[in-house]
């Protein structure tokens, strides 16, 4: 089991270019969850959800690795024993580096079927109503493999084993407002573990960290790693 586990959120992924989600002038403040974000949404208006998705899959695919999620990566890369479980849906841990990865609310990467529940890795283009499950064959059904709200998270067994388990705990650029991953500081502490939060600002659950460090992702969890590996 994972020595260190960080939850990463929207922060550490803003200083690529992409939106966070809470935040003044995030993606919630331009379009409303119910409409994009939810089954319902889809089943009303799967064309629209799907456009929402194909925009954000683009803008995911053009944006780089920052700091921080290099920071990382070479964690890993340096045998330390680590888990991120992030709740972000795009790729870029994975392109700098990163391996040991449980993605909560799924991927922009990835369809999944509404009817028969398969998931495959999507390749360039928009979803359509003619796009067709590879499994079933059923056209219609195909939408972004992306968690939305009311459905369970990804992974979660595995998330509160390795939380249960862990002796550091690290949030970072995340609000605390989505659960269960808001809750996670309480498992890790509950469990032992020291807890820390690299954070643009406080979260809502900042209390419950043994510290909290304040700044942009791609300073503070360089100079974090880089306490973890005595350089």
């Amino acid at each position: 089991m994972s020595r260190i586990v960080v939850l990463t959120g929207a922060g550490i992924s803003a200083e690529s270019g992409l939106g966070t989600f809470r935040d003044a002038g995030g993606v919630w403040t331009q379009v409303r969850l119910e409409d994009v974000a939810t089954p319902e949404a889809f089943a009303r208006d799967p064309a629209m959800v799907r456009a929402f998705y194909d925009a954000r899959r683009d803008a995911a695919r053009r944006a780089a690795p920052n700091a921080a999620h290099r920071a990382l990566a070479a964690l890993e890369a340096a045998g330390r024993d680590l888990l991120i479980i992030t709740q972000n849906v795009d790729d870029l841990h994975e392109r700098a580096g990163s391996r040991n990865l449980l993605h909560l609310h799924g991927e922009l990467a990835k369809a999944l079927c509404a009817g028969c529940g398969a998931r495959w890795a999507w390749g360039e283009g928009p979803m359509t109503d003619d796009s067709a499950c590879p499994e079933c064959g059923e056209p219609g059904g195909v939408r972004p493999d992306v968690v939305w709200f009311g459905e369970t998270p990804y992974g979660l067994d595995a998330a509160y084993a390795a939380l249960g388990a862990c002796e550091t705990f690290v949030s970072i650029g995340t609000s605390g407002a989505v659960y269960p991953a808001g809750g996670f500081v309480r498992e890790a502490r509950a469990a032992g573990a020291r807890t820390l939060e690299l954070n643009l600002e406080p979260s809502e659950v900042s209390r419950l960290f043994h510290e909290t460090r304040l700044g942009p992702a791609s300073d503070l969890v360089p100079a974090w790693a880089a306490e973890i590996l005595g350089v």
